[in-house]
Protein backbone atom coordinates (compact mmCIF):
# COMPACT_ATOMS: atom_id res chain seq x y z
CA UNK A 1 0.00 0.00 0.00
CA UNK A 2 0.87 3.34 -0.91
CA UNK A 3 1.27 5.74 2.23
CA UNK A 4 0.39 9.36 1.63
CA UNK A 5 1.02 11.18 4.58
CA UNK A 6 -1.12 13.75 6.22
CA UNK A 7 0.71 17.51 7.08
CA UNK A 8 0.93 16.62 10.34
CA UNK A 9 2.33 13.12 9.81
CA UNK A 10 5.28 15.05 7.57
CA UNK A 11 5.83 17.57 10.81
CA UNK A 12 6.07 14.63 12.69
CA UNK A 13 8.61 12.61 10.73
CA UNK A 14 10.97 15.91 10.04
CA UNK A 15 10.66 16.62 13.89
CA UNK A 16 11.87 13.30 15.05
CA UNK A 17 14.67 13.44 12.47
CA UNK A 18 15.97 16.35 13.21
CA UNK A 19 16.64 15.18 17.14
CA UNK A 20 18.46 11.90 17.96
CA UNK A 21 15.59 12.46 21.05
CA UNK A 22 12.78 13.24 21.13
CA UNK A 23 8.90 12.71 22.84
CA UNK A 24 6.25 12.17 20.40
CA UNK A 25 3.15 12.76 22.44
CA UNK A 26 0.65 11.84 19.87
CA UNK A 27 -3.56 10.76 21.18
CA UNK A 28 -4.37 7.34 19.54
CA UNK A 29 -5.27 7.39 16.31
CA UNK A 30 -2.78 9.77 14.39
CA UNK A 31 -0.49 6.74 13.45
CA UNK A 32 2.56 7.42 15.63
CA UNK A 33 3.75 4.04 14.04
CA UNK A 34 3.95 4.38 10.58
CA UNK A 35 5.16 7.98 11.28
CA UNK A 36 8.23 5.83 13.42
CA UNK A 37 9.05 3.53 10.65
CA UNK A 38 8.92 5.87 8.31
CA UNK A 39 11.95 7.50 9.87
CA UNK A 40 13.53 4.02 10.78
CA UNK A 41 13.42 3.93 7.13
CA UNK A 42 14.85 6.88 6.42
CA UNK A 43 17.56 6.75 8.68
CA UNK A 44 18.23 3.23 7.28
CA UNK A 45 18.52 4.60 4.28
CA UNK A 46 21.46 7.62 4.82
CA UNK A 47 23.19 4.90 6.94
CA UNK A 48 22.55 7.10 10.66
CA UNK A 49 20.79 3.74 12.18
CA UNK A 50 22.15 0.18 11.86
CA UNK A 51 20.18 -1.74 14.60
CA UNK A 52 16.84 -0.12 16.17
CA UNK A 53 14.93 -1.74 19.03
CA UNK A 54 11.53 -1.17 19.90
CA UNK A 55 10.28 -1.87 23.33
CA UNK A 56 6.23 -1.93 23.34
CA UNK A 57 3.21 -3.58 25.16
CA UNK A 58 3.23 -7.50 24.34
CA UNK A 59 0.34 -7.53 21.90
CA UNK A 60 1.59 -4.69 20.43
CA UNK A 61 5.17 -6.31 19.98
CA UNK A 62 3.60 -9.51 18.77
CA UNK A 63 1.03 -7.98 15.83
CA UNK A 64 1.45 -4.34 15.03
CA UNK A 65 4.99 -3.29 14.26
CA UNK A 66 5.82 -5.94 11.67
CA UNK A 67 2.37 -6.02 10.23
CA UNK A 68 2.49 -2.04 9.86
CA UNK A 69 5.89 -2.34 8.18
CA UNK A 70 4.80 -5.10 5.93
CA UNK A 71 1.48 -3.20 5.11
CA UNK A 72 3.27 -0.06 3.47
CA UNK A 73 5.55 0.10 0.23
CA UNK A 74 8.20 2.30 1.37
CA UNK A 75 8.55 0.65 4.56
CA UNK A 76 8.34 -3.31 3.65
CA UNK A 77 11.71 -3.27 3.24
CA UNK A 78 12.48 -3.36 7.01
CA UNK A 79 13.31 -6.36 8.53
CA UNK A 80 12.01 -7.34 11.46
CA UNK A 81 12.89 -9.82 14.45
CA UNK A 82 10.87 -10.55 17.33
CA UNK A 83 12.48 -11.33 20.42
CA UNK A 84 9.35 -12.91 22.40
CA UNK A 85 8.38 -16.40 23.13
CA UNK A 86 10.43 -18.63 25.11
CA UNK A 87 14.53 -17.98 26.10
CA UNK A 88 15.51 -19.89 23.17
CA UNK A 89 13.23 -18.50 20.69
CA UNK A 90 14.00 -14.72 22.13
CA UNK A 91 17.83 -15.65 21.96
CA UNK A 92 17.33 -16.62 18.29
CA UNK A 93 15.56 -13.53 17.59
CA UNK A 94 18.43 -11.50 18.67
CA UNK A 95 20.81 -13.25 16.70
CA UNK A 96 18.88 -13.05 13.50
CA UNK A 97 20.13 -10.60 10.80
CA UNK A 98 17.85 -7.92 11.07
CA UNK A 99 17.10 -4.01 11.25
CA UNK A 100 14.58 -3.58 13.57
CA UNK A 101 14.69 -5.92 16.99
CA UNK A 102 10.77 -5.71 18.86
CA UNK A 103 10.67 -6.98 22.45
CA UNK A 104 7.66 -6.37 25.11
CA UNK A 105 8.40 -3.84 27.84
CA UNK A 106 8.59 -7.15 30.55
CA UNK A 107 11.52 -8.73 29.37
CA UNK A 108 13.35 -4.92 29.01
CA UNK A 109 15.15 -6.34 31.80
CA UNK A 110 16.14 -10.04 30.54
CA UNK A 111 17.57 -8.54 27.29
CA UNK A 112 19.52 -6.35 28.70
CA UNK A 113 21.10 -8.95 31.15
CA UNK A 114 21.40 -11.39 28.36
CA UNK A 115 24.23 -9.23 26.13
CA UNK A 116 25.64 -8.44 29.32
CA UNK A 117 26.03 -11.82 30.26
CA UNK A 118 27.23 -13.11 26.69
CA UNK A 119 29.67 -10.26 26.89
CA UNK A 120 28.08 -7.88 23.87
CA UNK A 121 28.29 -4.18 24.25
CA UNK A 122 24.49 -2.93 23.89
CA UNK A 123 24.13 -3.43 19.66
CA UNK A 124 21.11 -1.22 19.03
CA UNK A 125 21.73 2.86 18.18
CA UNK A 126 18.45 3.56 18.76
CA UNK A 127 15.83 2.80 20.86
CA UNK A 128 12.07 3.51 20.54
CA UNK A 129 9.73 2.93 23.59
CA UNK A 130 6.37 2.49 22.12
CA UNK A 131 3.51 3.68 24.93
CA UNK A 132 6.41 5.41 26.83
CA UNK A 133 3.89 5.76 29.97
CA UNK A 134 4.18 2.00 30.70
CA UNK A 135 8.06 3.24 31.78
CA UNK A 136 6.22 6.24 34.57
CA UNK A 137 7.71 4.27 37.88
CA UNK A 138 11.15 5.03 38.02
CA UNK A 139 11.35 2.02 40.62
CA UNK A 140 10.50 -0.57 38.19
CA UNK A 141 13.23 -2.89 37.10
CA UNK A 142 12.39 -2.13 33.26
CA UNK A 143 12.88 1.29 33.83
CA UNK A 144 16.08 1.05 35.81
CA UNK A 145 17.55 -1.76 33.15
CA UNK A 146 16.53 0.28 30.16
CA UNK A 147 18.93 3.21 31.89
CA UNK A 148 21.90 1.19 31.52
CA UNK A 149 21.99 1.12 27.98
CA UNK A 150 20.99 4.82 27.12
CA UNK A 151 24.48 6.03 27.28
CA UNK A 152 25.33 3.40 23.92
CA UNK A 153 22.52 4.74 21.81
CA UNK A 154 22.60 7.67 19.69
CA UNK A 155 19.12 7.94 19.54
CA UNK A 156 15.92 7.48 21.80
CA UNK A 157 12.34 8.06 20.47
CA UNK A 158 9.14 7.64 23.41
CA UNK A 159 5.67 7.55 21.70
CA UNK A 160 2.83 8.05 23.30
CA UNK A 161 -0.66 9.37 23.20
CA UNK A 162 -1.23 9.46 27.43
CA UNK A 163 2.05 10.95 28.89
CA UNK A 164 0.34 12.18 32.21
CA UNK A 165 -2.44 10.46 33.18
CA UNK A 166 -1.91 10.45 36.45
CA UNK A 167 -0.88 14.24 36.00
CA UNK A 168 2.43 15.88 35.54
CA UNK A 169 3.69 14.02 38.57
CA UNK A 170 3.85 10.95 35.81
CA UNK A 171 6.65 12.73 33.48
CA UNK A 172 10.04 12.52 35.01
CA UNK A 173 11.27 8.79 34.51
CA UNK A 174 9.59 8.68 31.02
CA UNK A 175 11.77 12.06 30.46
CA UNK A 176 14.83 11.23 32.00
CA UNK A 177 14.70 8.36 29.19
CA UNK A 178 15.25 10.92 27.01
CA UNK A 179 17.44 13.14 28.45
CA UNK A 180 18.97 11.44 31.30
CA UNK A 181 17.81 14.29 33.41
CA UNK A 182 18.82 17.34 31.75
CA UNK A 183 15.99 19.06 31.64
CA UNK A 184 13.47 17.74 34.89
CA UNK A 185 16.29 17.04 37.30
CA UNK A 186 18.96 14.33 37.92
CA UNK A 187 16.52 12.52 40.73
CA UNK A 188 12.54 11.73 40.82
CA UNK A 189 13.27 13.66 44.93
CA UNK A 190 14.71 16.36 42.73
CA UNK A 191 11.90 17.44 40.30
CA UNK A 192 9.10 16.72 42.50
CA UNK A 193 10.72 19.15 45.11
CA UNK A 194 10.87 21.74 42.29
CA UNK A 195 8.02 21.62 41.13
CA UNK A 196 4.99 19.82 43.64
CA UNK A 197 3.82 19.82 47.11
CA UNK A 198 1.84 17.27 49.27
CA UNK A 199 -1.24 17.47 49.34
CA UNK A 200 -2.23 13.94 51.13
CA UNK A 201 0.75 12.56 53.04
CA UNK A 202 1.14 10.24 56.13
CA UNK A 203 4.82 10.79 58.13
CA UNK A 204 7.28 10.96 55.22
CA UNK A 205 4.48 8.81 52.90
CA UNK A 206 3.04 11.38 50.40
CA UNK A 207 -0.04 9.68 49.07
CA UNK A 208 -0.94 13.14 46.40
CA UNK A 209 1.14 15.65 45.27
CA UNK A 210 0.11 19.46 44.01
CA UNK A 211 1.56 21.34 41.37
CA UNK A 212 3.36 25.06 42.46
CA UNK A 213 2.24 28.25 41.00
CA UNK A 214 3.36 28.73 37.13
CA UNK A 215 5.34 24.77 37.57
CA UNK A 216 2.63 23.59 35.02
CA UNK A 217 4.14 26.40 32.47
CA UNK A 218 7.42 25.77 33.51
CA UNK A 219 7.75 21.81 33.04
CA UNK A 220 6.25 22.53 29.39
CA UNK A 221 8.47 24.87 28.18
CA UNK A 222 11.57 23.04 29.27
CA UNK A 223 10.44 20.33 27.31
CA UNK A 224 9.43 22.55 23.84
CA UNK A 225 12.66 20.99 22.56
CA UNK A 226 12.07 17.84 22.57
CA UNK A 227 8.49 17.18 22.77
CA UNK A 228 6.01 17.43 20.66
CA UNK A 229 2.21 16.95 21.44
CA UNK A 230 -0.69 16.58 19.12
CA UNK A 231 -4.29 15.76 19.74
CA UNK A 232 -6.88 13.71 17.56
CA UNK A 233 -9.45 16.34 18.09
CA UNK A 234 -7.08 18.90 16.56
CA UNK A 235 -5.74 16.98 13.39
CA UNK A 236 -8.43 13.96 13.08
CA UNK A 237 -12.46 13.99 11.73
CA UNK A 238 -13.51 11.54 14.98
CA UNK A 239 -17.00 10.00 14.83
CA UNK A 240 -19.05 10.88 17.22
CA UNK A 241 -19.01 9.34 20.61
CA UNK A 242 -22.15 8.33 22.98
CA UNK A 243 -21.59 7.23 26.80
CA UNK A 244 -24.13 5.17 28.25
CA UNK A 245 -24.28 4.43 32.17
CA UNK A 246 -26.46 1.61 32.53
CA UNK A 247 -27.57 1.28 36.09
CA UNK A 248 -27.93 -2.72 36.93
CA UNK A 249 -30.28 -3.28 39.72
CA UNK A 250 -29.38 -5.93 42.44
CA UNK A 251 -31.80 -8.45 43.94
CA UNK A 252 -32.67 -8.82 47.34
CA UNK A 253 -29.98 -11.79 47.57
CA UNK A 254 -26.90 -9.81 46.01
CA UNK A 255 -27.72 -6.47 47.89
CA UNK A 256 -27.45 -8.30 51.07
CA UNK A 257 -24.77 -10.07 49.78
CA UNK A 258 -22.93 -6.95 48.63
CA UNK A 259 -23.47 -5.21 51.70
CA UNK A 260 -22.13 -7.99 54.24
CA UNK A 261 -18.98 -8.09 51.99
CA UNK A 262 -18.32 -4.44 51.67
CA UNK A 263 -18.95 -3.94 55.62
CA UNK A 264 -16.98 -6.63 56.60
CA UNK A 265 -14.10 -5.88 54.51
CA UNK A 266 -14.20 -2.22 55.43
CA UNK A 267 -14.81 -2.68 59.33
CA UNK A 268 -11.15 -5.03 58.91
CA UNK A 269 -10.11 -1.76 58.49
CA UNK A 270 -10.99 0.24 61.57
CA UNK A 271 -7.57 0.03 63.46
CA UNK A 272 -5.81 0.14 60.25
CA UNK A 273 -5.08 4.49 60.31
CA UNK A 274 -2.39 4.12 57.09
CA UNK A 275 -4.55 2.68 54.47
CA UNK A 276 -2.38 1.68 51.62
CA UNK A 277 -2.68 1.32 47.86
CA UNK A 278 -2.07 -2.41 48.61
CA UNK A 279 -4.97 -2.89 50.75
CA UNK A 280 -7.11 -0.18 49.39
CA UNK A 281 -7.10 -2.11 46.36
CA UNK A 282 -7.64 -5.14 47.45
CA UNK A 283 -10.25 -4.16 49.16
CA UNK A 284 -11.98 -2.69 45.93
CA UNK A 285 -10.79 -5.42 43.95
CA UNK A 286 -13.05 -7.50 45.91
CA UNK A 287 -16.25 -5.48 45.63
CA UNK A 288 -15.71 -4.51 41.90
CA UNK A 289 -15.87 -8.50 41.31
CA UNK A 290 -19.07 -8.71 43.29
CA UNK A 291 -20.65 -5.80 41.52
CA UNK A 292 -20.13 -7.83 38.50
CA UNK A 293 -21.72 -10.78 39.72
CA UNK A 294 -18.51 -13.13 40.90
CA UNK A 295 -16.20 -13.58 43.39
CA UNK A 296 -12.71 -15.41 43.96
CA UNK A 297 -11.88 -16.74 47.21
CA UNK A 298 -8.53 -16.95 48.86
CA UNK A 299 -8.31 -20.70 47.28
CA UNK A 300 -8.71 -19.17 44.29
CA UNK A 301 -12.36 -20.58 43.70
CA UNK A 302 -15.27 -18.38 41.85
CA UNK A 303 -18.29 -17.97 43.67
CA UNK A 304 -21.94 -16.29 41.78
CA UNK A 305 -23.61 -14.11 43.78
CA UNK A 306 -25.76 -12.64 40.72
CA UNK A 307 -26.58 -12.66 36.72
CA UNK A 308 -27.66 -8.92 36.88
CA UNK A 309 -24.90 -7.44 34.74
CA UNK A 310 -24.72 -11.07 32.38
CA UNK A 311 -28.71 -10.01 31.64
CA UNK A 312 -27.65 -6.44 31.17
CA UNK A 313 -24.88 -7.52 28.39
CA UNK A 314 -27.39 -10.02 26.92
CA UNK A 315 -30.10 -7.24 26.17
CA UNK A 316 -27.47 -5.15 24.67
CA UNK A 317 -25.84 -7.97 22.65
CA UNK A 318 -29.12 -8.93 20.75
CA UNK A 319 -30.57 -5.44 20.17
CA UNK A 320 -26.77 -4.49 18.64
CA UNK A 321 -26.78 -4.48 14.90
CA UNK A 322 -22.92 -4.82 14.81
CA UNK A 323 -20.58 -6.96 16.87
CA UNK A 324 -19.96 -5.78 20.51
CA UNK A 325 -16.45 -5.68 22.18
CA UNK A 326 -16.60 -6.42 26.10
CA UNK A 327 -13.89 -5.15 28.28
CA UNK A 328 -13.64 -7.44 32.06
CA UNK A 329 -11.89 -7.02 34.72
CA UNK A 330 -11.13 -10.78 36.49
CA UNK A 331 -11.03 -14.23 34.05
CA UNK A 332 -13.70 -15.82 36.31
CA UNK A 333 -15.71 -13.26 33.91
CA UNK A 334 -14.51 -14.22 30.75
CA UNK A 335 -16.07 -17.93 31.49
CA UNK A 336 -19.30 -16.31 32.75
CA UNK A 337 -19.73 -14.07 29.61
CA UNK A 338 -19.30 -17.66 27.53
CA UNK A 339 -21.50 -19.47 29.36
CA UNK A 340 -24.48 -16.80 29.11
CA UNK A 341 -23.30 -15.71 25.23
CA UNK A 342 -21.75 -18.97 23.59
CA UNK A 343 -20.61 -16.83 20.59
CA UNK A 344 -18.28 -14.43 22.45
CA UNK A 345 -14.47 -15.21 21.66
CA UNK A 346 -11.77 -13.95 24.14
CA UNK A 347 -8.77 -11.45 22.27
CA UNK A 348 -5.82 -13.86 22.66
CA UNK A 349 -3.89 -12.86 19.78
CA UNK A 350 -3.88 -12.03 16.07
CA UNK A 351 -6.29 -14.42 14.87
CA UNK A 352 -9.21 -12.86 16.86
CA UNK A 353 -8.13 -9.22 15.86
CA UNK A 354 -8.53 -10.62 12.00
CA UNK A 355 -11.95 -12.00 12.39
CA UNK A 356 -12.89 -9.34 14.63
CA UNK A 357 -12.31 -6.73 11.64
CA UNK A 358 -13.83 -9.44 9.31
CA UNK A 359 -17.06 -8.77 10.74
CA UNK A 360 -16.62 -12.79 12.22
CA UNK A 361 -17.26 -12.57 15.60
CA UNK A 362 -20.16 -11.05 17.00
CA UNK A 363 -18.79 -11.11 20.56
CA UNK A 364 -15.18 -9.75 21.23
CA UNK A 365 -14.37 -10.03 25.07
CA UNK A 366 -10.84 -8.18 25.81
CA UNK A 367 -9.10 -7.47 28.58
CA UNK A 368 -7.90 -3.04 29.16
CA UNK A 369 -4.01 -4.91 29.38
CA UNK A 370 -4.28 -6.88 26.70
CA UNK A 371 -6.03 -4.46 24.33
CA UNK A 372 -5.18 -1.44 25.75
CA UNK A 373 -3.00 -0.14 23.13
CA UNK A 374 -2.40 -0.57 19.32
CA UNK A 375 -4.71 -2.31 18.26
CA UNK A 376 -6.77 -1.51 15.30
CA UNK A 377 -10.05 -2.77 15.96
CA UNK A 378 -11.86 0.05 14.29
CA UNK A 379 -13.41 -2.07 11.45
CA UNK A 380 -15.12 -4.67 13.12
CA UNK A 381 -18.06 -2.59 15.08
CA UNK A 382 -18.43 0.66 17.02
CA UNK A 383 -20.16 -0.79 20.08
CA UNK A 384 -18.24 -0.78 23.57
CA UNK A 385 -19.40 -2.90 27.07
CA UNK A 386 -17.25 -2.28 30.29
CA UNK A 387 -18.82 -5.48 32.05
CA UNK A 388 -16.18 -4.04 35.28
CA UNK A 389 -14.82 -1.13 34.59
CA UNK A 390 -10.87 -0.11 35.32
CA UNK A 391 -9.19 2.34 38.31
CA UNK A 392 -7.13 3.40 35.38
CA UNK A 393 -8.25 6.87 33.25
CA UNK A 394 -4.94 5.65 30.59
CA UNK A 395 -6.12 2.11 30.37
CA UNK A 396 -9.86 2.99 29.70
CA UNK A 397 -8.98 5.79 27.39
CA UNK A 398 -6.57 3.65 25.55
CA UNK A 399 -9.08 0.61 25.10
CA UNK A 400 -12.20 2.77 24.53
CA UNK A 401 -9.44 4.77 21.01
CA UNK A 402 -9.41 0.86 20.05
CA UNK A 403 -13.29 1.58 18.08
CA UNK A 404 -13.29 5.66 18.88
CA UNK A 405 -10.32 6.08 15.89
CA UNK A 406 -9.33 7.35 12.45
CA UNK A 407 -11.39 5.17 9.91
CA UNK A 408 -14.16 4.09 12.52
CA UNK A 409 -17.25 5.24 10.34
CA UNK A 410 -19.85 5.20 12.89
CA UNK A 411 -20.85 6.83 16.07
CA UNK A 412 -19.06 5.14 18.26
CA UNK A 413 -21.70 3.75 21.58
CA UNK A 414 -20.05 3.25 25.25
CA UNK A 415 -21.80 1.37 27.38
CA UNK A 416 -20.85 1.48 31.21
CA UNK A 417 -22.46 -1.41 33.57
CA UNK A 418 -22.98 0.32 36.87
CA UNK A 419 -24.46 -2.35 39.62
CA UNK A 420 -26.70 0.07 41.59
CA UNK A 421 -25.26 1.14 44.97
CA UNK A 422 -21.95 -0.24 44.67
CA UNK A 423 -18.11 0.87 43.78
CA UNK A 424 -18.75 1.12 39.84
CA UNK A 425 -20.46 4.79 40.21
CA UNK A 426 -17.26 5.72 42.53
CA UNK A 427 -14.80 4.25 39.92
CA UNK A 428 -17.13 6.10 37.15
CA UNK A 429 -17.02 9.55 39.25
CA UNK A 430 -13.21 9.00 39.12
CA UNK A 431 -12.90 8.53 35.47
CA UNK A 432 -15.22 11.46 35.09
CA UNK A 433 -12.94 13.39 37.05
CA UNK A 434 -9.72 12.74 35.19
CA UNK A 435 -7.64 12.24 38.13
CA UNK A 436 -7.04 8.33 38.69
CA UNK A 437 -4.07 8.33 40.74
CA UNK A 438 -3.86 5.54 43.73
CA UNK A 439 -4.60 8.39 46.22
CA UNK A 440 -8.28 8.18 44.78
CA UNK A 441 -8.51 4.94 45.20
CA UNK A 442 -7.26 4.89 48.75
CA UNK A 443 -9.29 8.01 49.86
CA UNK A 444 -12.52 6.70 48.05
CA UNK A 445 -11.99 3.32 50.14
CA UNK A 446 -11.88 5.83 53.18
CA UNK A 447 -14.15 7.44 52.37
CA UNK A 448 -16.58 4.58 52.65
CA UNK A 449 -14.89 2.65 54.94
CA UNK A 450 -16.02 6.27 57.54
CA UNK A 451 -19.42 5.68 56.34
CA UNK A 452 -19.76 2.18 57.27
CA UNK A 453 -18.21 2.71 60.73
CA UNK A 454 -20.64 5.24 61.24
CA UNK A 455 -23.68 3.49 60.63
CA UNK A 456 -21.99 0.67 62.50
CA UNK A 457 -22.33 3.24 65.73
Amino acid sequence: MQYHPSDYQRYATEYMLKRTHAGCFLQMGLGKTVITLTVVQALLETGDLSRALVIAPLNVARTVWQEEAEKWDHTRGIRCSKILGTASEREKAICAEADLYIVNRENVPWLVKWHKEHGNRWPYDTIIVDELSSFKSQKAARFKELCKTLKAARRVYGLTGTPAPNGLIDLWPQIYLLDQGERLGRTITEYRTRYFYPIVQNGYTVYKYGLRRGAADEIQQKLSDICMSMTSQDWLKLPEVIYRDITVPLDRKARKAYDEMEKDMLIRLEDDQDITAANAATVAGKLLQLASGAVYDDEKKVHVFHDAKLDALKEIVEVATTPVLVFYGYRHEVDRIQRAIPEAVPLKGADEVERWNRGEIPVLIAHPDSAGHGLNLQAGGHIIVWFTLTWSLEKYQQACARLWRRGQQSTVIIHHLIAEGTIDSRVLDILHDKDTNQSRLIQAVKARRDEVLQQKS
